[in-house]
C-alpha cells in the first residue's frame, strides 16, 4: 500500500511539472524573444521601448532609447546618472 501511495505521489508531481512547464507564463519568460529588428520589447503584454546599453571597461555605461520624436541618452558612472534628450 505504501508503494502505491508513493507511486501515485510521484506521478502527480511529474504531471504537475509537465503542465507547469507548458504554461503560457513559462513559455513567455523562457523562450519568447523579441526580434532584433523591432524598436520595442514586449514585457507583460505591453510594448516597452528597447534600450541599447553599452558598458565600458572603466565601469561606466551609456544607454540610448527612442521616445516618440526624441532620443534619450543616459550615461552613468559610480552612482551618477546624466540624461540628455534630443528632439527632432
Amino acid at each position: 500500500m505504501i508503494i502505491k501511495g508513493r507511486a501515485l505521489l510521484a506521478a502527480a508531481a511529474a504531471l504537475g511539472l509537465a503542465f507547469g512547464a507548458a504554461s503560457p507564463v513559462a513559455a513567455q519568460s523562457d523562450g519568447a524573444r523579441t526580434p532584433a529588428s523591432w524598436s520595442y520589447e514586449i514585457r507583460n503584454g505591453q510594448r516597452v521601448p528597447k534600450v541599447e546599453r553599452v558598458t565600458h571597461a572603466d565601469g561606466s555605461w551609456s544607454e540610448t532609447m527612442k521616445q516618440g520624436n526624441c532620443t534619450v541618452t543616459r550615461t552613468g558612472r559610480s552612482g551618477e546618472v546624466r540624461e540628455v534628450r534630443k528632439c527632432d
